[in-house]
């Protein structure tokens, strides 16, 4: 299973969002359908399109504040499950790895510094954080209303 989503947000913050089809070899991906509604997407989607619109916020808000002449951000994150690691007794498995592969693109008039301190910058969106590190969750049961 794979699942690939892109995000493209101008400095404007107006964003658009698309899914790749994973089927095509992957120089193809570029072969992009626009999502229109949020149904369009699967749970992985879902978190595909808040790690990207997450991370392109977070840039283009530095960049505002710190006065970096950048355009537009593209994220292209996909999911997959990684069967070479799973699959040696897939017979018993009782868990699959999952993967997360991310690459973030730069419009604008900028330096190489100014690209390398973005890219390190994308890597402290809330969302990337909580994928990367973890955080703990509590489920309850909400109590019965009237």
């Amino acid at each position: 299973m794979a699942e690939v989503v892109v995000v493209r947000m101008k400095e404007t913050l107006e964003a658009d969002f698309a899914t790749a089809d994973t089927g095509l070899p992957r120089a193809d991906h570029r072969q992009l359908n626009p999502i229109h509604a949020i149904h369009e997407l699967t749970p992985y989607g879902m978190m595909l399109a808040s790690l990207g619109a997450c991370t392109a916020i977070l840039l283009l808000s530095y960049a505002r504040n710190h006065r970096v002449h950048l355009r537009q951000v593209e994220v292209r994150a996909s999911y997959a499950r990684v069967f070479a690691d799973d699959c040696e007794d897939c017979q018993e498995i009782g868990e699959y790895r999952e993967k997360i592969e991310a690459e973030v693109g730069f419009s604008g008039d900028l330096t190489e510094a100014e690209r390398s301190k973005l890219f390190a910058i994308s890597r402290h969106c809330p969302i990337h954080k909580i994928l990367h590190d973890g955080i703990e969750t509590v489920w309850r049961e909400a109590t019965a209303q009237g």
